[in-house]
This record gives C-alpha cells, structure tokens and sequence, in this order.
C-alpha cells in the first residue's frame, strides 16, 4: 500500500477534515483581514491575544508541531470573486512574504460567498508576527483599498488556531 505522505492532497484533505472537526468544537475567534463595512481601520488585535485553547495542554499534541489556523471569511454577497482576485493577484504572495505557509483554500459546496483557508506557522508567536506584519504592510493596505473600490468584499471572519495530534498526518 502506496505511504500516505506521497499523496500531497490527501494529506490536505485530512487536515482540513480534522480542521473543520476541531472548528466545530471549539468557539472561533472573530480576526479581520479587513475592518467592518463603514468603519477607519482600527488597531489589528493579533489574533494570538485570544486565549490559547484547552487543547494545547493535551498530551496527545504533537510535540514541536506547528500551529494552524483555519479561517473562514463570509463575503457580501456577490463579492466572492472579488476575494479570490484579491488572494491570487496579491494576498498569498503577501502571506508568503511574511512568513505564513499556505496549506490550502477551499469554497464549500453548500454555501455561497465563503471561502475557507488554512495557514501553517512555526508557532503561535510567529503567527501573531506574521499577521502584525502582514496588516502593517503597505501593499497590502493598497491592494485592499483598491480592491474594495466597488464595495466592502469580506462581512465576517472565523480564525481558529490549532495544534496537530501526535497521530495527524500532516504536522
């Protein structure tokens, strides 16, 4: 039987599973790539000041693992296009620059104007790093503006931080 390591989808498609299993579980911690509809961009709250989860104690977290976010965002509706465009022609490159490894992006079946994500970091630390980075970032702020010339794109974001199990495929 073929390891499952050489099967780099499969390996995703597990650990977004097993990310939306623990999402449901756990309260999700509302961080905005963007501000609200209306609103001066306020100070970033990283997410990292959210409390760590009960998980974290667990013995059954995988040592030295890397910690995963898995973050949805609720699109106004029409405006999922607007998003994807923005990610493909400037946010993933911004990610990667700062330090975030892009695990996969998905749009559920069921649910219009959604898009679902999961980013990989060394640590808790270096993801609230990353995002304070990424938001002060000033082709970031451009490529918002100018993609939100027709209208706010993103109405709400779900972030949830999580830490692979000692038997998780993908670490």
């Amino acid at each position: 039987m073929p390891q499952l390591s050489s099967f780099p989808a499969r390996r995703a498609a597990l650990a977004f599973v097993s990310a939306l299993a623990i999402g449901a579980l756990m309260p999700s911690i509302t961080s905005a790539q963007q501000p609200p509809a209306g609103a001066a961009p306020p100070a970033a709250t990283p997410p990292a000041a959210a409390p760590v989860a009960a998980v974290s104690s667990s013995p059954s977290v995988a040592p030295n693992g890397r910690v995963f976010e898995l973050r949805t965002y609720y699109c106004h509706p029409g405006r999922l296009e607007a998003l994807n465009k923005r990610f493909r022609e400037h946010t993933n490159a911004l990610f990667v620059k700062h330090g975030m490894q892009l695990v996969g992006y998905w749009m559920p079946i069921d649910k219009p104007d959604v898009l679902v994500y999961v980013l990989a970091f060394p640590s808790r630390d270096a993801a609230t790093k990353a995002w304070n980075d990424f938001r002060a970032d000033a082709d970031w702020n451009t490529a918002r503006a100018a993609s939100e010339a027709d209208g706010p794109i993103v109405q709400k974001v779900e972030s949830v931080f999580m830490s692979p199990t000692d038997y998780s495929p993908i670490k």
